[in-house]
């Protein structure tokens, strides 16, 4: 279906009208209920003695601020995945590159006693770099190149591992387990912008680096063969193009855990809307990557009061039944 600019522009201001919704939403509703006005007055005139406001200001803001950026690393870094391996099922949380962050940092904070945030940072896009070289190698047919099945399978299978390694891990370290928890359930809560700053430059980075591949990643898409026959250095597009997952996927498990399946929903969503073209999926992904998060978060605050629920939990009851769909319809190729 031939999806016109008219179309695309008009899809891409609805989904930035949509993250701003999604964004007030955030600010507005909890478990502590204030009026909208409140929301309005915190951002535009703060009163510190204002218990509304400080709510707003000092909880309520930052932890949409960083829901949104995370929603919007995973789902870029969902489609990359996605165009990289040629396998609508790839994503993240489902090839074990979330899981790969998340072991090392379990480990990194309880048996190497590190606890500096920019550290850790570099220690999960280690753990995640590491994950993808395990299920690219594993991924492999002899003679035959990247399979996607064997690509889907590795993936399952080391996220299973990494997981199971890293609660065993928590176990053996028990007076740890609860200020680590939240890396496995997946959490935007408690975390402080002041922590996700130094990562700007380098998420900045990722996204600039993805902008200018676009072009090579609609060529992408096609064989290899045809790509190459372009003029197109296939091996290095790869290279740049894993380099920005591992920096956005890595980057987005360091602040907020293992939060899987936006970087499954979401691109499929994106392309539905806006094609194929990645001048158009990848921005579309960052703003309804963004908005899913924040949603996701907003619900996680008032399903079970007074309790919360993580984020993470949310997302999996969303992507879970899409995961089964995908693997439905495409029958996993088997």
């Amino acid at each position: 279906m031939l999806i016109t600019h008219s179309a695309k522009g008009w899809g891409m201001l609805t989904s930035a009208a949509l993250m701003l919704v999604a964004f007030w939403l955030s600010l507005a509703i909890g478990q502590i209920e204030m009026e909208w006005s409140a929301v309005f007055n915190a951002l535009t005139a703060y009163q510190p003695g204002n218990i509304d406001h400080l709510i707003v200001r000092t909880e309520r803001f930052s932890r949409t601020v960083i829901a949104a950026l995370v929603g919007a690393s995973l789902a870029v870094a969902g489609a990359l995945m996605q165009t990289l391996t040629r396998n609508a099922l790839a994503a993240p949380s489902v090839l074990g590159i979330n899981a790969g962050a998340m072991l090392l940092l379990v480990v990194a904070s309880t048996w190497w006693g590190l606890k500096s945030p920019f550290a850790l940072v570099w220690v999960a896009f280690l753990g995640a770099g590491g994950a993808a070289f395990l299920v690219y190698l594993l991924g492999r047919s002899p003679g035959r190149g990247l399979s996607s099945v064997r690509v889907v399978l590795a993936g399952v299978a080391m996220t299973a591992l990494f997981v199971s390694l890293a609660q065993g891990v928590l176990i053996a370290h028990q007076d740890q387990f609860e200020s680590l928890l939240f890396w496995l359930a997946g959490s935007v809560a408690g975390r402080e912008l002041s922590a996700v700053t130094p990562l700007l430059p380098l998420f900045g980075a990722a996204l600039l680096l993805c902008a200018l591949l676009c072009r090579s990643l609609n060529l992408l898409a096609l064989d290899d063969e045809v790509t190459t026959g372009l003029g197109q250095r296939t091996g290095t597009i790869k290279l740049l193009t894993g380099s920005a997952v591992i920096v956005l996927a890595g980057g987005a498990v360091a602040i907020a855990g293992m939060i899987g399946f936006v970087g499954l929903i979401v691109p499929h969503m994106v392309r539905g809307i806006f094609g194929r073209d990645h001048h158009w999926v990848l921005p579309g992904c960052a703003l309804l990557g963004a908005s899913l998060l924040m949603l996701a978060d907003t619900g996680a605050r008032v399903l079970m009061p007074p309790q919360e629920v993580p984020v993470g939990i949310m997302t999996a009851l969303l992507g879970t039944p899409f995961f089964l769909y995908l693997a439905r319809r495409r029958s996993l190729g088997l």
